[in-house]
């Protein structure tokens, strides 16, 4: 029989999670909410991000800690790579226009050190071409959410149930091809088109402790990583760090 794992607590007896590809923190927040006390690290400066963060790049930090051992901190990884390559709105729209822009694809390279820092994690990515096992999807109508945003994770070194998917509640508010569409969940993403407010936004994501569009369109809903978070906690048991 597989043993529970045994992680590390912080002093605040809080298990530690590293959030790569933070941005402004949706992941992290529905994390911090499962129970974790989470660092983030992005390239981007983030002033919204609202827990201790790592201005730089984030595989190079990954690195950096699995190098000095200072991974050891952590209980878990949470890791967002830039989607622009797999994503299927973008590959779509790229086709329909015939621009063919080239995206870096930063899955592989991320998976591979996530693997040689022997935490468990999960990759997060949207629907499209992005090579990452299906290992969860969660959608925001399981969650009573105003986007739908179905979102895939891969797990690595534990395992997740899936719960059943809820049909959706009508269409996405917004312009397709010129004719506008009422619905119950708004567009998360772009600007014009029918897009909501940036309070519609902010509700309808569960986000409020940023205003900045490209924040939240980037953004995953804080609920499904409270989702993941309590999940993992619930198969683990906690160690105290010596």
């Amino acid at each position: 029989m597989t043993q529970p794992a045994t992680i590390r607590r912080v002093r605040d007896h809080r298990p530690r999670l590293l959030d790569l590809f933070c941005c402004a923190g949706g992941a992290a927040v529905g994390y911090a909410r499962a129970g974790f006390a989470v660092d983030g690290c992005d390239i981007t400066d983030r002033p919204n991000y609202p827990f201790p963060r790592h201005h730089g790049d984030a595989l190079t930090h990954l690195a950096h800690l699995i190098a000095t051992g200072e991974i050891h901190r952590y209980a878990f990884v949470h890791a967002s790579p830039p989607c622009q390559h797999g994503c299927a709105l973008t590959v779509g729209t790229n086709a329909s226009q015939g621009w063919g822009r080239t995206h870096v694809d930063l899955v592989a390279p991320t998976r591979e050190l996530l693997g040689a820092s022997g935490l468990p994690y999960v990759i997060e990515q949207p629907n499209g071409r992005a090579k990452i096992r299906k290992d969860l999807t969660l959608c925001g109508e399981m969650f009573g959410l105003g986007v739908i945003r179905h979102r895939n994770f891969e797990a690595g070194g534990w395992t997740v149930p899936q719960p059943a998917h809820v049909p959706h509640r009508g269409r996405v508010r917004g312009y397709r091809h010129g004719q506008y569409f009422d619905g119950p969940y708004v567009a998360a993403y772009g600007n014009g088109g029918g897009k909501p407010s940036i309070p519609e936004l902010q509700a309808a994501m569960g986000i409020d402790w940023t205003d900045v569009r490209e924040e939240l369109t980037e953004a995953i809903p804080p609920a499904y990583t409270e989702h993941i978070g309590a999940a993992f906690l619930a198969t683990t048991t906690l160690g105290v760090a010596a």
